[in-house]
C-alpha cells in the first residue's frame, strides 16, 4: 500500500527512527510465492507511478520528477485474511526470515533510483505517524 504524504515518521519504544518530508509511504508486506522479481517490479512502479500534482493539478509526476523522500514501513497484517470468523488469520503472510529478506532488497532496488530511501524496522511495534497528502492511497500487488 502506497501513500502520498506532506511528512511521516516512525519510532519504536518512543524512539524516533526514521521520518521523511513530502513524498511516499510505502506499506510492504510479503506473501507466499513472492520473488525478488515481484519485489524489483514493484520498487520500479513507486518509483514510477504518475501520483504527483503539476501544475495544473493534475497526478502527471512521479517520485522520481519530484525528488520525493520514501518511508518503507514492514507491514505483515496487509495479508490477513478476514474472510472467516472475528480474527485475522496470517496464514498468507510469508515467514518473517523470508519476508525480511525481500523487504531488504525492495528497499536496496529502491535506492538505486537515488530517491531518499528511509525505513522502520522489521517486525518491530511501530507507531507511524502520517500526514497524508490528499488524500491519496493506493494499492499495489503487481
Amino acid at each position: 500500500m502506497l501513500q502520498r504524504v506532506k511528512q511521516a515518521s516512525v519510532s519504536v519504544n518512543e524512539k524516533l527512527v526514521s521520518e521523511i518530508g513530502e513524498g511516499l509511504v510505502l506499506f510492504l508486506g510479503a506473501t507466499i510465492g513472492d520473488t525478488e522479481e515481484k519485489a524489483k517490479f514493484l520498487a520500479d512502479k513507486c518509483a514510477n507511478l504518475r501520483i504527483f500534482e503539476d501544475q495544473e493539478e493534475k497526478m502527471n509526476l512521479s517520485a522520481l520528477d519530484v525528488k520525493a523522500e520514501i518511508l518503507v514501513v514492514s507491514q505483515f497484517t496487509l495479508y490477513g485474511d478476514t474472510g472467516k470468523g472475528r480474527r485475522p488469520s496470517f496464514t498468507q503472510a510469508l515467514e518473517p526470515q523470508e519476508a525480511e529478506r525481500l523487504y531488504q532488497k525492495f528497499i536496496e532496488y529502491l535506492k538505486e533510483f537515488s530517491l531518499t530511501v528511509k525505513s522502520g524496522i522489521f517486525g518491530a511495534k511501530m507507531l507511524v505517524k502520517i500526514e497524508n497528502n490528499g488524500p491519496a492511497t493506493f494499492i499495489l500487488e503487481n
